[in-house]
């Protein structure tokens, strides 16, 4: 190890976007990736530039070393740039003699251009890097402009937070295990055609089991991003070639993005699949039905579903390549059958052409567009692009901002040296870096005070995250305080009045066989919530009963009255109460029940003991 020669910086700080090091030389893929992304972290710090001193130690004195040494170090950090979308604006050499040694004076500032290869004199250098993206375009110097494809630079420019909250539609992914969901999405994402053998889905699915069984057991979602003039925006990752490109790279170049919710198929999975519904705040649903072989009645399940949450869906036929004519008739028909139904209530419209989109955008309410497409030929995929960045965004999130922070927690990771983290989508309000937060209920139905250390939105270092966002916050807890985070809670500024009772508005949905009674119990999804939760109080609704509720004369309620019998069709108001733990809740949430076959929709009208404490 050479020695240090005397100190010409102040020492290196862990924030900011200034960088040192000694040197860098034959690193390993795994070394790279560590420091691509520690790069990634300082030109987020810097937004969108950074600069690296090469030659320095840690504690800011030179490191000494030779020419060569500095050349192969700056090789390396123009190639993790470039895996970043970003260049070398400049580099600066500054030189020294042998002589410097440990204490000598220090270097002397040389002309920027480089030195020869082969000195021996002792050299250290800054690099200047910045990321190109559209979002930073109008800021690049003259010199870097003309080399850059601009296509209206009058056009308002996006940050990436505004372009993942008020320019960001959400889409339910659902459908039949053998659907193709995972392959679609992945010939989306990536803008490649599938080889019929899996090469699209391994592309986006996560974990091994998946991978070999070719089923998707969990909620994953998924960036797809457009450019302005509507080209989608695919590829694969430069260093992993067999994965997409990497959610921040879509969404610093993109001008609109897509969040696909891929949902289970499998029957095994219906629950993981009704929670993803209820807490996605999907803006529309792509129901898939394989048209080899009619919709099976995990389609109605999912249709309905869909339905019941007021999601609208666009049906898609998948493997459309060389399937017979006589299956994808019956197909058809099955499907716009299901389509009519009373409960459905849409009328089917196929899309062929581009005119068939503009048409069927603003009367999403009425019709469900169907399209025919294929993974492996592209048949139908343009015309599914062109309807994913033109469908109008149903949710406006970017409207609650002013209403308090919340988010709601739907993973927890424990990532060593940052600690607990907390993902979820940002229902309302905005949070800045640094701020203290409540994270709760726990089991007693309190909160924990903390401190909200870094935020990231789409694998991007942000200071601010707002409404309508997928966001991960890191939180300063201590060890005995992870282990009671749980998926469910709610992260907010103020700690809020958690219940254990609530009153809805609900209809039962189907129930063969079963009747609803008081004490009846069920499970309740209630946006991340996910609890079992016993009916109280029932009372019955004059309106919208297909089947007449019948009172059995023999029992009492707690009213006095004869016991209310609720059966499919009918509808009630019912007082919940959750059976392990109190929730956080608001009058307005809509709520599924289900139990068994019986399954069940309301709106939450009331919190009786948060009114009682006057809240």
């Amino acid at each position: 190890m050479s020695p240090k020669g005397a100190k010409i910086l102040p020492a290196e700080k862990e924030n900011g976007n200034v960088e040192y090091k000694r040197h860098i030389l034959s690193p390993t893929h795994e070394r790279a990736v560590k420091l691509t992304t520690q790069m990634s972290y300082r030109l987020d710090e810097g937004d969108g530039e950074c600069i690296y001193e090469v030659g320095v130690e840690d504690d800011g004195s030179h490191s000494m070393l030779v020419l060569d040494n500095i050349l192969t170090s700056v090789d390396c950090i123009e190639a993790f740039a470039g895996a970043l979308n970003a260049v070398l604006v400049s580099k600066k050499f500054v030189q020294g003699t042998e002589a410097d040694g440990g204490g000598g004076g220090l270097p002397t500032e040389a002309p920027t251009s480089s030195p020869s290869p082969g000195s021996k004199i002792t050299t250290r250098c800054q690099v200047k890097i910045r990321r190109v993206e559209t979002h930073l375009i109008a800021s690049l110097p003259d010199e870097h402009k003309d080399s850059i494809k601009v296509e209206d630079d009058d056009a308002p420019r996006h940050s990436v937070g505004e372009t993942l909250s008020a320019r960001n539609t959400r889409v339910a992914v659902v459908g039949n295990v053998d659907a193709g969901k995972s392959t679609l999405i992945g010939s989306l994402t990536t803008g490649s055609l599938d080889d019929g053998r899996g090469k699209c889905r391994t592309s986006i699915m996560k974990h091994r089991h998946e991978i070999e069984s070719g089923r998707t057991s969990t909620c994953a979602t998924h960036l797809m991003g457009f450019r302005r003039d509507g080209s989608a925006i695919g590829g694969r990752d430069r260093v992993r070639a067999h994965r997409r490109r990497p959610e921040d790279e879509v969404a610093r170049e993109a001008d609109r993005v897509v969040t696909f919710m891929d949902l289970a198929g499998h029957e095994r999975y219906l629950k993981t699949t009704i929670h993803g519904v209820s807490s996605g705040f999907a803006d529309y649903a792509l129901i898939l039905v394989n048209s080899r072989h009619p919709p099976t009645h995990m389609t109605q399940h999912h249709l309905n579903l869909c339905c019941s949450f007021g999601i609208p869906p666009i049906v898609i036929f998948t493997k459309v390549d060389g399937c017979p004519e006589h299956a994808m008739k019956t197909s058809r028909e099955e499907v716009c059958k299901m389509l009519r139904a009373p409960d459905v209530g849409r009328r089917p419209f196929s899309v062929r052409t581009d005119a068939d989109v503009d048409t069927v955008m603003d009367k999403m309410h009425q019709l469900a567009p169907i399209i025919e497409t294929s993974a492996v030929t592209g048949e139908g995929l343009d015309l599914l692009r062109r309807m994913l960045f033109n469908i109008p965004k149903r949710r406006r999130h970017e409207s609650k901002a002013n209403r308090p922070f919340e988010l709601l927690v739907e993973d927890i990771f424990n990532v060593p040296g940052v600690g607990a983290v907390v993902s979820g989508f940002v229902n309302a309000g905005e949070l800045e870096v640094g701020g203290h937060v409540h994270v709760g209920p726990l089991d007693d139905g309190s909160f924990i005070k903390t401190l909200a250390k870094s935020a990231h939105i789409a694998r991007i270092n942000t200071s601010t995250v707002v409404a309508g966002q997928n966001a991960c916050l890191a939180l300063a807890l201590a060890k005995d305080q992870r282990k009671k985070l749980r998926r469910g809670m709610v992260v907010m500024r103020e700690a809020p009045a958690p219940t254990r009772t609530f009153d809805a508005e609900i209809c039962v949905l189907k129930g063969e066989g079963t009747t609803i009674r008081r004490s009846y119990q069920a499970f309740v999804h209630i946006l991340n919530v996910r609890q079992s939760a016993f009916a109280r109080h029932i009372e019955m609704l004059n309106t919208g009963s297909i089947l007449p509720p019948t009172r059995s004369g023999g029992g009492k309620d707690c009213e006095g009255e004869g016991t209310v019998v609720l059966r499919p069709g009918a509808r009630a108001r019912v007082r919940f109460e959750f059976a392990k733990r109190p929730e956080y809740i608001r009058p307005g949430m809509r709520m599924l029940f289900r139990d068994g076959r019986v399954r069940g929709v309301g709106i939450i009208t009331g919190i009786p003991d948060v009114a009682a404490v006057g809240c």
